[in-house]
């Protein structure tokens, strides 16, 4: 069985980065938080790049350093973001941008989630993976996954439903 080498690592890198990108983006809030944490994983994954199988399939198990990154970032990074107005901002009224508005705020609900639903939810809906395979990723039972997406679920359309109803939608 011949290894890995430094050409398949940047074939990979190529062909898959961005995906891994856009994935790390919806899971961290930002691009910059995720640059930096996709390059991280990346540099994880280069160390024992030479140690994985050449047959199988690398993608699975740099996401699951990516996410893992992410998950102990924002342990770490713990912060509740709360602003505290004495006065509630204007409703404003129906926009031409609804669904930039509407994208805005899922998003911004998604980065209030905890970190494992938030990659639940990604993982799951986003990148379109069975439970199975997000249990895979995650490292967990596929218990904890439906579990997960569901609180998660749950609490976005509670939160979305106070929001919509502040845009007036």
């Amino acid at each position: 069985m011949r290894r890995r080498d430094d050409g398949s690592f940047s074939e990979f890198v190529a062909a898959r980065g961005n995906a891994l990108m856009r994935t790390a983006v919806l899971m961290c809030g930002s691009r910059q938080d995720a640059e930096d944490i996709l390059q991280t994983a990346l540099e994880k994954a280069y160390r024992h790049w030479g140690r994985l199988d050449p047959e199988s399939d690398p993608e699975p198990y740099v996401r699951r350093i990516l996410v893992n990154q992410i998950i102990s970032r924002a342990r770490r990074w713990k912060v509740l973001r709360e602003i505290h107005v004495a006065k509630t901002p204007e409703v404003p009224t129906s926009s031409e941008t609804h669904s930039l508005e509407l994208r805005g705020t899922l998003m911004e609900e998604l980065r209030r989630l905890g970190p494992r639903q938030r990659a639940v939810l990604v993982l799951r809906y986003w990148e379109d993976l069975s439970e199975m395979e997000t249990a895979q990723v995650l490292g967990c039972s596929v218990g904890t996954v439906k579990s997960q997406a569901s609180r998660g679920l749950a609490r976005l359309r509670e939160r979305l439903g106070t929001n919509l109803a502040l845009l007036g939608r």
